[in-house]
């Protein structure tokens, strides 16, 4: 089964500690700057990541949004937690890039991507000597994104949220491709917001495995290694990104340079609840991505891989690959994590948008951190970034409780950047 009606990507917006502009995030992309960075007391569950704690929300969107968006800022979002701003932030963003009218906006659909996003919130608060305020009980939920998106932009179309860990936001993007194929929606905005951890979760990570403990002898931008014999888990980070969807036909009507078509997708769950994962379905959801394309493993240019820096992870990852691609040297296969951290339930869309990047310029980021590959490792992109012609990119997403999914991108034939 092939898919249907193309579906574009006229609208992408970044928001991280390593960039908050596309421009500013393909140039650190080339350059394989990582924002990394040891922010709170060395040995602490965390202490490495990257942040946006201190990011200037309100000035931002006065300088960067529409005077008409700007002004119903502070009265609908600045209020509200990190996943609220961040989101707002991105998908005010995207809607600009995409040339979305008012009455676009009032048809569009918008799918938030993302679960359990303010824990850090709650933890303050329930640590906390004063009483809550009223309005924690709206605020603490994952539909306050919802909301505050829809009321800044006058969004009233088809909307929901999509939890599914760290597939989170590939599960988004596939539900609004599916929305806009299927023919109920003409445009569909996709958020994913930063995710808050707090104490708690990541002292239960760490313990679990999963993030890297720290390590004061290893620069904060080199405790991040996917696929490396020396890697020890993941990094946290935050990131919020968005994009916009429409069929291509609809973006040439209106004149709109798509960044690239969204060509194909899959998802599966491997019938577990824990956090093993499993390299069969991984290479399954992989495979069936490709029959959706109606696409060989051999057209396959580059693929962004989910690659955490986690020991079992990685490993049932490259497994998968090798069952998909084989051993030779395509595709070329880089992970975006050591340069933006993991972005959780985000990861998915900041990965999407750093492969349209590179998928649009002709290049493959670096894997600075891994200088000692694993021998199973895919064929790995090495520690400086490659310019190279690319067609058609991969980008894998894998949660916790056998989430799996996995998009296909197509670079758009008149290329160029928006």
């Amino acid at each position: 089964m092939t898919a249907g009606v193309p579906v574009a990507i006229t609208g992408m917006a970044i928001l991280s500690p390593l960039a908050w502009t596309l421009d500013s995030f393909t140039a650190t992309l080339r350059q394989g700057t990582s924002a990394l960075r040891r922010v709170r007391t060395p040995g602490a569950p965390g202490a490495v990541a990257a942040l946006l704690h201190d990011f200037p929300f309100s000035d931002w969107a006065a300088t960067n949004l529409p005077a008409r968006t700007a002004s119903a800022w502070d009265r609908v979002v600045q209020q509200g937690g990190l996943p609220a701003r961040s989101g707002a932030c991105v998908a005010a963003q995207a809607v600009q890039a995409a040339n979305m009218s008012a009455s676009d906006l009032a048809a569009a659909g918008l799918i938030v991507a993302g679960n359990n996003l303010v824990n850090d919130s709650q933890y303050t608060a329930a640590n906390s000597n004063k009483p809550p305020r009223p309005s924690y009980f709206t605020n603490h939920l994952d539909t306050d994104v919802l909301g505050r998106v829809s009321e800044l932009l006058g969004i009233r179309g088809e909307g929901c949220t999509i939890g599914g860990a760290s597939a989170s936001a590939a599960l988004a993007v596939i539900a609004a491709a599916r929305l806009i194929t299927a023919g109920f929606l003409q445009h569909c905005l996709v958020v994913a917001p930063a995710t808050e951890l707090g104490p708690l979760e990541l002292g239960a990570l760490e313990a679990a495995g999963a993030l890297a403990p720290d390590d004061i002898r290893t620069a904060p931008q080199q405790l991040c290694r996917p696929f490396d014999r020396n890697r020890t888990g993941f990094v946290y980070g935050h990131g919020a990104a968005a994009v916009t969807l429409e069929p291509l036909d609809q973006a040439r009507t209106r004149g709109i340079e798509p960044a690239a078509v969204l060509a194909g997708w899959a998802q599966a769950l491997d019938a577990n609840r824990g956090t093993e994962p499993d390299p069969v379905r991984q290479a399954a959801t992989m495979t069936r991505a490709l029959e959706h394309t109606g696409a060989q493993p051999t057209a396959v240019d580059y693929l962004n891989a989910h690659a955490t820096g986690s020991r079992a992870g990685d490993a049932s990852e490259a497994a998968a690959i090798r069952a998909v691609f084989g051993t030779g040297t395509r595709p070329l296969v880089n992970s975006t994590k050591p340069l933006t951290g993991h972005c959780l339930a985000a990861a998915g869309l900041v990965e999407l948008i750093a492969t349209v990047i590179q998928l649009r310029d002709g290049f493959v980021h670096a894997n600075p951190a891994t200088t000692d590959p694993d021998a199973d490792a895919p064929h790995l992109a090495g520690t400086r970034s490659v310019d190279m012609p690319i067609e058609l990119a991969m980008s894998n997403s894998f949660g916790f409780s056998g989430i799996n999914a996995c998009l296909l991108l197509r670079r758009h034939p008149a290329g160029g950047p928006l």
